[in-house]
């Protein structure tokens, strides 16, 4: 999400760079871009008047510290204003209630809201080490039934069944009542989603809002609809007393004016983004964390949480072991380490959150893709365990025979032996410094925006 706003506003801000100072007549055209950028974002047009009169007010009278250049003291401004627009703290989920809290989901049809329930769950569990169960309360459509069903299963969470002959508020409150009676922490009812918004859907929900009194009273809602998701989110927000909102698909949304846009129009906080189809795609939304990565930043605090969660801390020592008693880092290593990089969104996922992603070419950018991970796994799969614990063995027939069991060629699997001889020094550095979660941790406040790492140094 941001990809093309941030170039943007990279790109508009860079150019001060080379100006002494600050002076009301660049501070009018760098605005007057910084417009531009966000109404191309899909931002909604009062949101983007107020934003820029709120930072040109500031910028006219602003005092640049003789430590920052007029660019940089302007990035500042913009990215605190950024941060304001968006909420300026991470608003969680108040689950402070009598067991069971009660957390009802809303949204149109095709928004992402079933699958937005299944990830709610497992963040639950997985986070905040909540028991969950979930329901559905949409009785128009038997098929939503059975996917929550099916993804409860997969998420591990309690699953209370529901049939289309039933009222919606009789199945709440009977999945509640089970809750209870099971001493479940958190209850999640989903419920039927339009194409569009009309009476007697929302009616349906009220009743249903006042007969379960839940605590969080959630909006989903996708991205990737622009301002228009904006819009229907106050519409909802009207009809009922929502406590935030979820915005899904983001990792498709280039532009980002819903993330923008939606707390000034609503006055409600967006408390998670969904960044995939998986249903560990869900992320808390932290807007100083966005606005850092809109201005090119990086977001490490988000790549170390990441790590954290995903990384194989078993394998992680017994690599790190294996090393420092100077034995060789091999293929099986390197794989295990593509396969680390996946667990934790892919390639893209990884640089999305590096600093400098919005100062790269378009050209640069369109090479950074998962297809290179899996090409390198089937290479190393088409080799013998032999290959794969000594490659030095890997000789010109040797070559040919894994690149036609891969599907590739001969050049491709010379690539991967060079970028592994590389791997290989640098994971001799990493455990001498601690690992990938010390060396990330390290680099938080470090790199400077621009200050892109080497593609090479992305690994587990």
């Amino acid at each position: 999400m941001f990809s093309n706003l941030s170039e943007r506003l990279t790109r508009v801000l860079k150019n001060l760079s080379g100006q002494g100072r600050l002076t009301e007549d660049n501070i009018k055209d760098t605005m007057r871009d910084i417009r531009m950028a966000l109404l191309e974002a899909d931002v909604a047009l009062p949101v983007v008047k107020t934003f820029v009169d709120d930072i040109q007010a500031k910028a006219i009278g602003i005092e640049v510290m003789q430590s920052l250049t007029p660019g940089q003291a302007l990035v500042k401004l913009v990215h605190d204003e950024l941060v304001i627009l968006m909420g300026e703290q991470c608003d969680t989920l108040n689950l402070q209630s009598q067991p069971p809290a009660i957390i009802l989901m809303s949204g149109l049809q095709g928004s992402g809201k079933t699958t937005t329930v299944a990830k709610l769950a497992r963040w639950l569990q997985q986070s905040q080490k909540k028991s969950v169960l979930v329901a559905s309360a949409d009785i128009y459509r038997p098929a939503a039934i059975k996917q929550l069903e099916t993804l409860a299963s997969t998420v591990g969470a309690e699953f209370f069944p529901s049939t289309s002959d039933q009222d919606p508020v009789t199945i709440a409150q009977n999945a509640i009542a089970a809750a209870k009676a099971k001493s479940i922490d958190v209850v999640i009812i989903d419920t039927a989603g339009r194409l569009h918004i009309d009476d007697e859907m929302m009616a349906e929900i009220k009743r249903l809002h006042a007969a379960i009194k839940p605590i969080e009273t959630l909006f989903v809602v996708d991205s990737m609809t622009g301002q228009d998701a904006a819009n229907t989110a106050k519409a909802f927000n009207d009809a009922l007393p929502l406590t935030g909102v979820i915005l899904t698909k983001t990792d498709g949304d280039a532009r980002g004016g819903a993330a923008l846009s939606i707390r000034q129009i609503t006055g409600k906080p967006i408390k998670f983004m969904g960044i995939g189809e998986k249903t560990d795609a869900l992320e808390p939304f932290y807007p100083d964390r966005i606005a850092s990565r809109i201005l090119g930043m990086g977001d490490i605090l988000t790549l170390v949480e990441e790590a954290e969660r995903t990384i194989d801390r078993d394998k992680a020592e017994k690599l790190a072991k294996k090393i420092k008693k100077g034995k060789s880092f091999d293929l099986e290593d390197f794989r295990d380490q593509l396969r680390q990089i996946g667990k934790m969104g892919g390639i893209m996922g990884i640089v999305s959150k590096l600093p400098g992603l919005g100062s790269l070419p378009q050209a640069a950018k369109d090479k950074i893709n998962d297809k290179m991970l899996h090409e390198i796994e089937a290479i190393i799969n088409s080799m013998t365990q032999k290959e794969r614990r000594s490659p030095v063995i890997i000789k010109g027939s040797h070559k040919r025979r894994i690149a036609m069991g891969s599907g590739t060629d001969i050049q491709a699997v010379n690539r991967l032996l060079k970028q592994f001889t590389q791997m290989q020094k640098m994971m001799k550095k990493f455990s001498s410094k601690g690992g990938m979660l010390k060396l990330m941790r390290g680099m938080q406040g470090k790199l400077p925006p621009g200050g892109f790492p080497p593609m090479g140094s992305i690994g587990g």
